[in-house]
């Protein structure tokens, strides 16, 4: 018989362990930074071993008791897992429905939460030179808590972390006091983070930090030595403007970044000032970055009428013709695959021309992901991947 071994970590947390095998208990760290530790946020274009998602249900944010969006979440699903493991996470009440909708290759697990954005709530997963695996556990307050946050309560989100890193048997850290949500910064994997000043000085996120207080957190917690501040996002009243909406780094040294020529087009302002302020910028590693420009849809995205969404005491109302954050850069890069939403727009297939131009090593697919940035967001707002 296997027998266990109780070890003490860091003189705080106690686990159980198996010779030769993963422990039984993750810890909870948070006398140290995974910095000081030697872990670090991977690059997305990093190989990928799983990605999470959770199923959409809640009526007053999706339309038609989240039907449509239920549809969209299981296409995205189905095109991930051509390139890595999914694990979806539903509510009791949903799993049949989940399972019903989802491939069989699909992994469904029981996860409560209060919607679907899993990038967000999620956990960020860290990794040292030794290939082992340890995540970050963000404290999430729904985007701004009750200064402007999208809904109230939020407490079965802010479990979804811990719930995950149970599941995976991996130790998380745990910044006390510290509000982030993974669309809001992007990592290259060697030092840099890409973020907004927008969405991470906002009010509602850490009042009582100033810029460089946050920077000193971001690099800590993702293994980082420098953090590139884009100014604004395109949706300054959903998520207060995450960068995921307007730029990532592709490869090293490289990033993507939105583009219109139309003067007329809401997004035009955030897209020149973010390609200005990106082509002057280095990264950690002292290169001056290459900047792709990737086009928007050429007719903005707006709620249509007739959206038959619940109203709720403490979420965020749906509005006629409120203009929804469409990009195309909201893709995921997951392992030999791009996944990219797809608008029904005009310039549909000249994003995905573009991006096999950027990914030429990669299979760019489109899905049709108009229902979900109908309920504030797209492809990499709900999904996280997982580090092989």
């Amino acid at each position: 018989l296997d027998f266990l071994i109780s070890i003490r970590y860091d003189g705080a947390n106690t686990r159980g362990s198996v010779p030769g095998k993963e422990h039984f208990m993750p810890c909870s760290i948070s006398n140290r930074t995974p910095k000081q530790d030697g872990f670090f946020m991977p690059a997305e274009f990093s190989p990928i071993r799983q990605v999470w998602i959770l199923w959409p249900e809640r009526p007053d944010n999706w339309r038609d008791g989240a039907k449509p969006a239920q549809a969209a979440y299981a296409q995205v699903a189905a095109a991930v897992a051509r390139f890595a493991e999914v694990t979806v996470g539903v509510s009791c009440e949903q799993y049949e429905n989940c399972r019903a909708k989802l491939p069989p290759c699909v992994r469904v697990v029981e996860i409560s939460s209060n919607d679907a954005w899993v990038r967000d709530c999620g956990p960020t997963f860290l990794k040292n030179t030794a290939g082992e695996t340890r995540a970050v556990d963000w404290e999430f307050n729904a985007w701004g808590g009750l200064y402007d946050g999208a809904y109230f309560p939020w407490d079965k989100d802010a479990a979804v972390a811990r719930k995950i890193c149970e599941i995976e048997r991996v130790d998380r850290y745990r910044p006390k006091g510290f509000v982030l949500e993974g669309g809001s910064f992007h990592v290259d994997g060697e030092g840099t983070v890409l973020t907004t000043e927008m969405c991470l000085l906002s009010p509602g996120r850490n009042p009582h930090m100033n810029k460089a207080e946050i920077e000193h957190m971001l690099c800590e917690y993702l293994g980082a030595e420098k953090v590139l501040w884009l100014k604004d996002g395109i949706d300054p009243d959903e998520t207060n403007g995450h960068v995921d909406d307007v730029a990532c780094f592709v490869r090293p040294g490289e990033v993507a970044c939105i583009w219109t020529d139309d003067e007329a087009h809401p997004f035009y302002r955030v897209a020149h000032e973010s390609y200005e302020a990106l082509c002057a910028m280095t990264d950690a590693k002292g290169r001056r970055l290459k900047v792709h420009k990737v086009c928007l849809p050429k007719v903005p995205v707006c709620i249509g009428k007739g959206f038959a969404i619940d109203a709720a005491e403490g979420s965020f109302p749906r509005q006629e013709g409120e203009v929804c954050p469409a990009s195309y850069l909201n893709f995921l890069i997951v392992n030999n695959g791009v996944i990219v939403p797809q608008f029904g727009d005009e310039n549909d297939a000249a994003a995905l021309a573009q991006l096999s131009a950027i990914f030429p090593d990669k299979e760019v697919v489109g899905v049709d992901t108009l229902e979900v940035v109908y309920g504030g967001g797209n492809v990499h707002c709900i999904t996280q991947q997982q580090p092989r």
